[in-house]
C-alpha cells in the first residue's frame, strides 16, 4: 500500500505523541468544551489529522505540530496546569463580580420601587424572595469547571448575608433595604427569615452545586414554591387549612404546583447543559414526592418556632437526597 509523505508524517507524529494525548484527555472539560471537542473530532477524524483537546485557553487545539515529544510535553505539564488554574481563577472572579452585581441590582430595583410606592412592600419582599434565589441558581453555569468554582458562587450569598447582619444589628441601617425585605419594617427581622434565606443559598452552592438535583429542588421549593404560595394564599386564601388557620388551601396547592414545575425546569436546564443525567421516567415521580413533603412541612403550624426558610429547605434536602441518592 502506498502512503503519501504527508500521511506518514502525521502518523509518526501521532504515534510519538501518544502519551501527550493521554495527558490531554485526562484534563477535565466543561460540558460546552466537551461538545466542541466532539464536533471537532468528527471533522478532523475524516481529515486523518490528530486532535489535541484541552480546556486551558480554548476547547480544542488541532494538530500536534510544535507540541514536541512526550518527554517535552511532560516537562510542560506544570505550565499547562498553571495556565489552566489562572484561567479558571480569572473566569470565576469575573463570574462572581457579575452575579454579585446582578444580585445587588435586583435588590436595589425593588428598594426603589418600594420607596416610590410603585409596588407594596409586601409584594416587593416576595418578589425578591422568588427571583433572587432562582436567578442565583440559574447563574451557576457561568462559573468555570474547576472544583473551587462553587466557593466563588457561594461568595455572593455570603456578601449578602453580611449586609443583612450589618443592617440587622443597626450598625449601618439601610431603611430602604429593611422596608423591602422585612414583614414589619424592623431591622432585627433581617436576622431571621432573610438571613436564613441567604444561608440556604450558600449551603446549596457549597454542598450540592450544579451536579446534584438535591440543592436545586431545595431552592426551587424555598424560592419559587414558598414565595408564590404566600402571594396566592393572600389573594385567594379564603379557605384555611383545618390544622393551621394561618395557612390557606390555595397557598398550599400553589406551592406544590409551582414548586414541582420550577424544580423540573431547573433539572431540565442543568440536564440540557450536561451537568445532570436524569432518568425522566422516574424523575417526575420523585420531584412530585419531594414537592409534597415540602408543602406539608410548610403547612404545619410551626412558623413561630422555626422559619419557613429553614424548615422548607431542610425538609426538601432530606426528601430529595433520599429520593435521588445524591
Amino acid at each position: 500500500m502506498n502512503f503519501s509523505p504527508l500521511f506518514l508524517r502525521a502518523h509518526l507524529s501521532f504515534a510519538s505523541s501518544g502519551e501527550a494525548f493521554k495527558m490531554a484527555a485526562a484534563l477535565p472539560l466543561s460540558p460546552v468544551s466537551h461538545q466542541l471537542c466532539r464536533i471537532s473530532n468528527r471533522f478532523w477524524y475524516n481529515a486523518m489529522t490528530p486532535r489535541f483537546c484541552s480546556p486551558v485557553s480554548s476547547p480544542c487545539y488541532i494538530g500536534v505540530k510544535g507540541i514536541g515529544s512526550s518527554s517535552q510535553l511532560r516537562a510542560r505539564h506544570p505550565l499547562i496546569s498553571s495556565a489552566a488554574s489562572t484561567d479558571y481563577l480569572l473566569h470565576d472572579v469575573g463570574a462572581t463580580v457579575a452575579v454579585l452585581s446582578g444580585a445587588y441590582a435586583l435588590v436595589l430595583l425593588f428598594e426603589s420601587l418600594t420607596k416610590r410606592d410603585v409596588i407594596p412592600q409586601r409584594l416587593s419582599r416576595k418578589l425578591v424572595h422568588i427571583l433572587s434565589g432562582l436567578l442565583f441558581a440559574l447563574s451557576w453555569p457561568i462559573f468555570s469547571a474547576s472544583t473551587e468554582a462553587r466557593y466563588f458562587a457561594a461568595f455572593v450569598p455570603l456578601v449578602n448575608g453580611l449586609r443583612l447582619v450589618v443592617n440587622g444589628l443597626s450598625v449601618s441601617p439601610n431603611s430602604t433595604l429593611i422596608q423591602s425585605v422585612t414583614r414589619e419594617g424592623r431591622p432585627e427581622e433581617l436576622l431571621k427569615g432573610p438571613l436564613f434565606y441567604v444561608l440556604a443559598l450558600l449551603v446549596a452552592a457549597v454542598f450540592f452545586w450544579r451536579d446534584s438535583p438535591t440543592g436545586m429542588t431545595s431552592l426551587a421549593m424555598m424560592c419559587g414554591g414558598d414565595g408564590i404560595a404566600d402571594i396566592m394564599g393572600r389573594k385567594y386564601g379564603s379557605y384555611k387549612i383545618p390544622y393551621n388557620p394561618r395557612k390557606s388551601l390555595a397557598g398550599s396547592i400553589s406551592m406544590f404546583i409551582f414548586g414541582f414545575f420550577i424544580s423540573i425546569g431547573l433539572l431540565y436546564y442543568y440536564s440540557s447543559l450536561g451537568y445532570l443525567h436524569m432518568n425522566w421516567e422516574t424523575t417526575f415521580t420523585r420531584v412530585a414526592i419531594v414537592s409534597l413533603v415540602a408543602t406539608l412541612v410548610e403547612s404545619l403550624p410551626i412558623t413561630d418556632q422555626i422559619d419557613d426558610n429553614v424548615s422548607v429547605p431542610l425538609a426538601t434536602i432530606l426528601a430529595a437526597y433520599l429520593s435521588f441518592g445524591y
